[in-house]
């Protein structure tokens, strides 16, 4: 197999799969996420059969969770820097090892509650680990017109894997025992491996080199200033705390309320999954004609709705229908929040932005499963989900706080900048590794000062994006009242020149430009520190 770079015109939804390298790793990716909800039902079902406490069942999607919000951020970084396809040679090795591992003592007896929840653990770390990496490669394999298609692919196989996996595991686990799904699980990834080790044509991109910690603080302090990007974050955590309630305690409804087996289980989730398959191609014409805003408020209503149906009535064929309506709501929520994510980063910093989405999303999964599972005992099943369901439909009401971010006027692509008149290039080896002081001289006229007081604020919450350290606005009091300093840090010569070549969009460009109408052309100085401290007095 080897990666296809041309560009093509726009085929339709499909036009990714005639990509052969996208086409083997969507269908081993799909192969994996149904082996990996397989892993999910035997992993609940083995603890249900233990009679395990609410709280233990629900820890297994904490558990496979939880690593996106301890090592989300550094995965984000590494996907942005190294192979990507050697990184995921090696996550897909590790995994089938674990999953093999995982077959042997379950078959032998030897799994306990605590081991499940560890070596759920360990798969959910490596699937942490690629995951960013994966969502980074995508766009390289695919003519840059097919991108969208692919996501919408991508989506579609997650939730083809959501409907087929939960239904094969229920009647593996009846016909052949746990042992079998987890042994599915690990052939899985076996084939993904095959797959990767067999795809020989990758390249990997130029990037520019940056030190792991700043690349990290980088990422971190573009999404601590980017007020969208903090807007959709809140809106996803939100909707995915209480939400996730559902997830966690499914499987004791089926077992209690419903007295489902196993099979019956996966027949619940197998109906979540078909809604969300179709919810999947019916968004993109729901959100045209609502707009983005009202269909995460629409569907935030209404699988909050789904989670007390289920809850209070429990009547398979009811609850059945009720799971479709709510897996199309889920899919209406998380897929527009997440285009909107992946619409608004620019690319210098977007595996990193995906890595903190991915953090608070995984995150919330697993706060919510833990604190619905905790509260399941004293407070009852039923009681819970109609609780959580209350209080999904209510995380629409952020839409009424505070509107939804609209992007169809964003300039999102890069904007170079001109350095300016600089005479001097630090020595990369030297001082360029330095911290960087650029002060922006304005001139100001009298009648100006308040409309350039608030563009200066809105540029320097761009510069603070871009990668300054810190910013501020100055009187400079020996040149005359019209005198003005903007002053900021950057952490080296290099992370600056990346402000100029390569951070900067078209809507920073527009921040700029503001200034300039009001404050004409500035003088720039760039102080380099020479890493010369003075001693201690």
């Amino acid at each position: 197999m080897s990666t296809v770079t041309s560009t093509t015109t726009r085929g339709g939804a499909l036009a990714p799969l005639a990509v052969p390298v996208f086409r083997a790793l969507w269908i081993a990716v799909l192969v994996s996420n149904v082996g990996s909800w397989m892993q999910t039902v035997g992993a609940q079902w083995l603890l249900i059969d233990e009679h395990a406490a609410p709280v233990v069942v629900a820890l297994v999607q904490t558990a496979s969770s939880l690593p996106v919000l301890l090592i989300g951020i550094p995965a984000g970084v590494i996907g942005e820097f190294v192979d990507r396809r050697r990184l995921l040679i090696g996550v897909q090795a590790f995994q089938v090892v674990v999953g093999v591992a995982m077959t042997v003592l379950t078959a032998t007896g030897s799994m306990t509650p605590a081991l499940l929840l560890t070596v759920t653990f360990l798969l959910g770390s490596a699937s942490a680990l690629q995951l960013p990496a994966y969502q980074a490669l995508v766009p390289e394999i695919v003519p840059r017109s097919a991108i969208s298609d692919a996501a919408a692919l991508s989506s579609v196989g997650v939730n083809v894997a959501r409907a087929v996996g939960p239904a094969l595991a229920g009647v593996v686990i009846a016909r052949l025992g746990v042992p079998f799904v987890f042994a599915a699980n690990a052939l899985s990834f076996a084939l993904f491996l095959v797959v990767l080790v067999a795809w020989r044509g990758y390249q990997r991109p130029e990037t520019r080199a940056e030190p792991f910690i700043d690349a990290t603080r980088a990422g971190l302090r573009y999404v601590r200033n980017a007020g969208v990007v903090r807007r959709l974050l809140l809106q996803l955590a939100a909707f995915m705390v209480p939400a996730n309630a559902l997830w966690a305690l499914l499987p004791l409804v089926a077992d209690g309320p419903l007295g489902l087996s196993s099979g019956g289980y996966g027949l619940l989730l197998a109906a979540v999954g078909t809604g969300s398959v179709g919810g999947a191609f019916l968004m993109p014409a729901i959100r045209t004609r609502l707009g983005l805003g009202r269909v995460v408020g629409t569907t935030s209503v209404v699988f909050g709705a789904t989670m007390v149906v289920v809850a209070l009535v429990p009547v398979l064929p009811v609850v059945i229908v009720a799971l479709v309506i709510g897996g199309v709501a889920w899919i209406g929520v998380v897929t527009t929040l997440n285009g909107t994510v992946q619409a608004f980063l620019p690319a210098w910093v977007r595996t990193r932005g995906l890595a903190v989405y991915q953090l608070v999303l995984f995150g919330s999964t697993a706060v919510g499963a833990a604190v619905a599972g905790a509260v399941a005992t004293p407070l009852g099943v039923v009681g819970v989900l109609v609780v959580a369901g209350v209080l999904t439909a209510a995380s629409a009401l952020l839409l009424v706080a505070s509107r939804f971010p609209v992007l169809t006027d964003r300039q999102r692509a890069a904007a170079p900048m001109p350095l300016g008149d600089v005479t001097f290039l630090p020595d990369e080896h030297g001082p360029a590794t330095g911290e960087t002081l650029v002060l922006v001289h304005w001139t100001v006229p009298a009648g100006s000062v308040d409309a350039f007081r608030e563009r200066a604020a809105r540029l320097g919450r761009s510069r603070r994006r871009t990668g300054a350290r810190d910013w501020n606005l100055y009187r400079d009091a020996g040149s005359g009242p019209d005198a003005w300093v903007e002053a900021f840090r950057v952490g080296s010569w290099q992370e600056h020149l990346a402000q100029h070549e390569v951070r900067q969009t078209g809507d920073d460009a527009r921040m700029l430009e503001a200034v300039r109408e009001v404050a004409g052309e500035p003088r720039v100085e760039h102080l380099v520190a020479e890493g010369v401290s003075s001693p201690s007095s």
